[in-house]
């Protein structure tokens, strides 16, 4: 069930670590949202909390959020317990909003959309790319044939650390990208090839590389690590008709537009019997033309994924980054980490 637009949706944010102050912050500045509760086992980061926002209840108990009146909960704890914590709060009629990674497998998502169904409950997963005005403007020049038929795509996110226990750097940064993908092309890879190695943890990559082939002949390419020198967060478009560089780190121009690109046409020859090279047939016509760099809005991209949640919530709409789409992903990734185990064979999706 919707909660009425007159009404406030009520929130209980699990897990005060990294990303979750973020949250809180953001949904702090929805009018329609209001943050009753906090939750973390660390009293040191309950404290903090205590301090940057006083009018917020702290527990150390996430199972007691789950009985108090409130309509939601946004899950930002580690990875390997989402599963378990939004499987009790759907149960308990709590509408939900998970942090990426999502889930750690295809079941456990499965399980969640099924059990968001029955309870008719949101399920939303935390997508910020998808949220980000960079983004959006990509997949709107995408729809508009801007760049043409797209050949290929390639992702660099890297950065020194922050390595963690429970998953490795493809559940971690691939998450990101493969989410943009799916976003922009509504389609999902055919097949995947990955390598990757633990060079700091034994059983836990922190460096990984990854080809996705897509319909139409159309390549993605992720540079993965957590083992970089500077952090990078870059993807370059190659179209027929233009290329597009995306840099997320770029504080204003975030977005070049390139108008580069290679012709073939065939050279009117006379008739011979005989010819030395393949080049005396064709020839290639490449252009070097001017560079745009479009108007993009800054604004963050948490609070564009908490308005939203609270807009799915309020008017019992389903969200873009749905748990569906949650899964898409997860599936992928899924394929990543079998093609690693594999030594780098290819995996069918």
């Amino acid at each position: 069930m919707s909660v009425k637009a007159s009404k406030k949706v009520k929130l209980g944010v699990i897990g005060c670590g990294y990303w979750g102050p973020n949250l809180i912050r953001n949904f702090l500045q929805v009018s329609g949202a209001k943050v009753v509760f906090a939750c973390d086992k660390d009293k040191k980061r309950l404290n903090r909390m205590r301090a940057l926002y006083p009018s917020i209840s702290l527990t150390t108990n996430f199972e007691g959020i789950l009985k108090e009146k409130i309509d939601a909960v946004v899950i930002s704890t580690p990875a390997s317990q989402h599963f378990q914590i939004a499987k009790k709060a759907l149960k308990k009629g709590k509408h939900v909003l998970v942090e990426k990674p999502f889930v750690l497998s295809s079941k456990e998502a499965k399980e969640l959309i099924n059990l968001a169904k029955e309870k008719k409950k949101i399920l939303m997963v935390d997508h910020t790319f998808e949220y980000t005005k960079a983004v959006e403007r990509i997949k709107k020049m995408i729809a508009a044939d801007e760049l043409g038929r797209i050949y290929t795509v390639n992702m660099v996110r890297v950065n020194l650390g922050i390595f963690q226990k429970d998953y490795n750097v493809v559940w971690d940064l691939a998450y990101h990208d493969v989410s943009i993908l799916l976003y922009l092309f509504k389609k999902l890879p055919t097949s995947v090839i990955a390598v990757g190695q633990d060079f700091i943890q034994g059983g836990v990559e922190d460096s990984a590389y990854v080809i996705l082939k897509f319909p139409n002949k159309m390549l993605a390419s992720l540079h993965l690590s957590w083992l970089a020198p500077r952090k990078i967060r870059q993807a370059t478009f190659v179209g027929s008709k233009k290329m597009l560089v995306y840099d997320d780190l770029e504080a204003t121009d975030k977005l070049v537009v390139l108008d580069k690109g290679v012709k073939i046409s065939q050279k009117k020859l006379p008739k011979m019997t005989y010819y030395e090279t393949f080049s005396e047939f064709v020839s290639y016509a490449y252009k070097h033309g001017d560079s745009f760099i479009p108007r993009i809005e800054n604004r963050e991209p948490l609070l564009e994924v908490a308005e939203h949640f609270i807009e799915s919530v309020s008017k019992n709409k389903k969200p873009k980054s749905s748990g569906e789409e949650g899964l898409r992903v997860v599936k992928v990734l899924e394929a990543m980490n079998e093609s690693i185990r594999a030594g780098g064979e290819e995996v069918r999706i």
